[in-house]
């Protein structure tokens, strides 16, 4: 694995701005991260500004998307310095197989092409020059950004060179039939609302937002007048931006206390190896794993509340009236941590990257779905081994919950009891096995990977996979009983139970 740059030498050492380096020697954390954190909260302030002052009935379409992408170029260019080359050289790219290639090819071009360029800069930024002399992580922006000219691209495909009838209800809404501007490709990529620390996000949507029609078009979905109103009400993101900051401040505090009180080293300590028991060495994965999450809350939800003070993410009305601003979460973090599911976690955890490996591979390979959406993610995320054990581990434990819950969930619904107990079972397996499987995720190389699988990983790996084989072939003789019982009464076997589903 490449060397780890050490803080006390090399928090100084960045390639983005360095005027905030007495900030970072007072709070003992590195520029790079305190330039982040100040760029967030500069373009929080400056999403306020852009909603009041540059208001769409006000300012011109133009006018809202130059001043978003130079922001947010400005922004990039603080926290990355020299670094963000690469971002606008994929960007260009991207741009240049927008306006040249064929519109039944365009998808394929610009999937290749971001992804390949992305792949190579994570080759080389880790194993090739070793984190170089500087510590500036540049992989975050370029992620997002890859991921918004892939959707574009596909978007552009969908709307230009697919048949109408071809496509999925969703493909249909958000198929565009006009290829963007530079502005509005510019502008779509490099705004400074998600330029960071993203969400990715649909062109349809964003170019709404900027013509003043998003919410518009979302409050039109309801029967207004059946409720009092004479016009479309105003809904003001305020609320939203205020809860979602206090998330934010909780995750801050949270990640400078438990997860220093708990870091993930632990896992490869000499107690954890050979002297706790198999109980506490699953309890000890489960708080390690927690205590790594508020990060992720952290930067997740700041940059949602972003994009809402910006006036952008709102998304509707639910089933009370409540007005929602959740069009462009990232996360939810009540039932990521109430989940009773592998699946049920993973809808919930990077819920705008799951839906973006949804639009560009699983709703489009002809086979594999899973396994190669999984893959596809950990490619995406980079080329650190600890992913790949995370995705494969993933594909496994993801077939072997849907098996247990094909096959055994019917048992526990007849009554409420048998439900909860079912629901807390469920619970503490979920979580139990999310912490088995992300572990390598956050160790990033396979030293410390075989380290904690040692004791801990061969055992679960093994019963994970003994319990996907037992099911796959308990649906395979169900699947044979039942054809065996429908040929013997003469009744032609139905097409979904001819089909095992592992």
């Amino acid at each position: 694995m490449a060397a780890e740059p050490q803080p006390s030498s090399l928090s100084y050492r960045t390639t983005g701005s360095t005027c905030l380096h007495p900030l970072s020697e007072l709070l003992g954390i590195p520029l790079d991260q305190v330039n982040f954190v100040a760029c967030q909260l500069a373009a929080l302030f400056a999403a306020f500004w852009f909603r009041v002052y540059l208001r769409p009935g006000q300012t011109s379409s133009d006018v809202r998307h130059a001043v978003a992408a130079i922001f947010g170029i400005y922004f990039v260019i603080f926290c990355f310095g020299w670094y963000s080359v690469h971002l606008f050289v994929l960007v260009l790219l991207g741009y240049a197989i927008m306006v040249s290639a064929s519109v039944s090819n365009i998808h394929r071009y610009s999937f290749f092409v971001a992804m390949g360029y992305l792949t190579i800069c994570h080759i080389s930024r880790i194993y090739i020059f070793h984190y170089g002399i500087l510590t500036t992580d540049f992989s975050g922006p370029l992620m997002i950004v890859t991921q918004k000219i892939t959707t574009l691209a596909f978007q552009v495909h969908d709307g230009l060179g697919r048949r109408a009838e071809d496509l999925s209800a969703e493909q249909h809404q958000l198929a565009i039939k006009v290829k963007p501007s530079f502005l509005e490709y510019l502008s779509y990529l490099l705004n400074f609302m998600s330029v960071i620390a993203g969400p990715c996000n649909n062109y349809k949507d964003y170019v709404a937002f900027i013509e003043g029609k998003h919410i518009h078009m979302k409050l039109l979905e309801v029967n207004w007048k059946q409720k009092g109103f004479h016009s479309l009400p105003e809904p003001s993101p305020t609320g939203a931006v205020i809860h979602k900051l206090c998330i934010t401040l909780v995750s801050l505090l949270l990640f400078l206390t438990l997860t220093k009180t708990f870091p993930v080293t632990c896992l490869v300590d000499d107690w954890f190896i050979h002297k706790a028991g198999f109980p506490a060495q699953l309890c000890y994965l489960y708080v390690v794993m927690q205590a790594s999450k508020p990060k992720y809350y952290f930067a997740w939800t700041l940059a949602d509340a972003v994009n809402n003070a910006a006036g952008f993410g709102f998304s509707g009305v639910d089933e009370n009236g409540n007005f929602c601003w959740d069009l462009l979460s990232n996360l939810n973090i009540w039932k990521i941590e109430t989940a009773t599911s592998f699946k049920m976690y993973l809808e919930n955890w990077n819920i705008q990257t799951a839906t973006w490996l949804k639009c560009v591979c699983y709703e489009r390979v002809p086979w594999y779905p899973t396994v190669l959406t999984f893959i596809l993610s950990a490619l995406w995320h980079g080329v650190y081994p600890g992913y790949y054990f995370t995705f494969l581990t993933g594909i496994l434990v993801t077939l072997a919950a849907r098996a247990v819950r094909n096959n055994y969930r019917h048992y526990f619904l007849s009554s409420r009891p048998l439900k909860a107990a079912y629901d807390a079972g469920t619970w503490a397996v979920t979580q139990l096995a999310v912490s088995y499987t992300v572990a390598p995720f956050v160790m990033l190389a396979v030293e410390p990977t075989i380290s904690l699988y040692k004791p801990l990983g061969v055992s679960c790996f093994g019963t994970v996979s003994d319990l996907h084989s037992q099911l796959c072939r308990l649906e395979r003789t169900k699947a044979l009983s039942s054809r065996n019982t429908e040929t013997q009464l003469g009744m032609p076997m139905a097409a979904g139970r001819s089909r095992v589903r592992c």
